[in-house]
This record gives C-alpha cells, sequence and structure tokens, in this order.
C-alpha cells in the first residue's frame, strides 16, 4: 500500500476542510491514503459535539463550525496540524485503537525532545503537567477517517484563552518551546510524520509532496 506525505504550509481552515471532505467522499478502494501537515491562519473550530457556551471572548478570530468530533478549540501558525485520511478497512485495529496509535506517535515525537508527556484520563489529548500540548479530532465516513491531531510547536498560545479548550473551563494549553527551546518546526513535523507512519504500519512505499 501507499501513503502519501503532503507538506502544505499555512493555510485556509474552511478550504481545507472542504478539500478532505471531497478527497474521503470520492475516494475508492484504490485510492492511496494521505497524511496532510500544514498550519492554519488563526481560527477557533467548533466540533459536531461543540456548545457556543465555551466560546467567552474570541474577538476577531473567526469561529468556524466543522464536522470532527470533540468540542472547540483554536489553530494558528506554530501549531503543526496533522490530518489523516487513512481506509482502516486495510487496517488491522478499530477507531478507538486508530486514536490510541496517533497519541502514542505524539507522545514518541516528544520524547525525541526530551519532554514526557501523557494522556489524562476522561479528556482526551496529550499532556504536560496537566497542561494541553495537543488536541485530537477525528471523523469517519464509511470506513475512512478524515481531521486529526494538532500539536502546539511555537504559537501565540494566547488565543486559548478566549474558549474552554476542548471543553473544560480552566484548561492550561501549553507548547513544546517552552519546554525545549531551539527547537525547529521542520524537525518537529519529520519526527512526528516518521512515527505516525511507523505505529500506523503504514511506512512502506511513502511518496512525499511539497505544495507551494
Amino acid at each position: 500500500m501507499t501513503i502519501h506525505l503532503k507538506y502544505l504550509g499555512l493555510q485556509d481552515y474552511p478550504t481545507t476542510c472542504n478539500s478532505m471532505r471531497e478527497f474521503s467522499v470520492k475516494r475508492g478502494e484504490q485510492t492511496d491514503d494521505q497524511i496532510w501537515f500544514l498550519e492554519h491562519f488563526p481560527v477557533y473550530t467548533l466540533g459536531l459535539a461543540g456548545k457556543t457556551r465555551h466560546l467567552l471572548n474570541t474577538v476577531d478570530i473567526p469561529v468556524v463550525k466543522t464536522d470532527r468530533g470533540g468540542q472547540v478549540t483554536y489553530h494558528g501558525p506554530g501549531q503543526l496540524i496533522a490530518y489523516l485520511l487513512i481506509d482502516l478497512h486495510r487496517r488491522p485495529y478499530a477507531i478507538k485503537q486508530f486514536v490510541a496509535l496517533i497519541e502514542e506517535s505524539i507522545m514518541h515525537c516528544l520524547r525525541d525532545f526530551g519532554v514526557t508527556a501523557e494522556r489524562q484520563s476522561g479528556a482526551p489529548g496529550i499532556y504536560i503537567n496537566g497542561e494541553k500540548i495537543a488536541a485530537l479530532g477525528v471523523r469517519i465516513k464509511k470506513g475512512c477517517t478524515y481531521h486529526g491531531l494538532a500539536l502546539n510547536v511555537d504559537m501565540d498560545l494566547r488565543p486559548f484563552a478566549g474558549i474552554n479548550p476542548c471543553g473544560y473551563e480552566g484548561m492550561v494549553c501549553t507548547q513544546l518551546i517552552d519546554h525545549k527551546q531551539d527547537i525547529q518546526f521542520s524537525e518537529v513535523k519529520t519526527r512526528l510524520s516518521n512515527h505516525l507512519l511507523n505505529y500506523l504500519d503504514i511506512n512502506r512505499d511513502v511518496l512525499s509532496d511539497v505544495a507551494c
């Protein structure tokens, strides 16, 4: 099987979501899986379970309703996004294990930089000392996944104060640069992509594309 890694740079959120949905609707049994790595312009996204009461002070940052799971979160430059367009019919695991493997990939990536992270009971995502560093939100249609993960690398965290992140009042968010100095965004992207491929066992016939 072939997996395409696409590096898309800084992208508009609604446009990217429309592209993911279109890809998922049109894909067939022979369509290769893809993982898209990118950043987003500043945006709050409200998931299928999202409640507007968790929007506290969004100021001039747009709020976009989306079809992923979960509540509200923030995306912005310096946050590494990985959208996983994966056909689970080809995999030996169901959605719960798929999510667990994504979490393991993130934690292993952070360990590469000497940072210990963990899951937190009852609160999806990845945490460092109780502070959230990565969020997950996945959608499945006809056994195929889209959406994925957001890892805070080196970004402006202040917009998180405008919401209850993931629906949790008082939730504090952190980022990798606060725990490991002199990191390069490109290195984090490379390491995370390698761990995703290893944990999801899709590291055969990998094709990489860089978008202009």
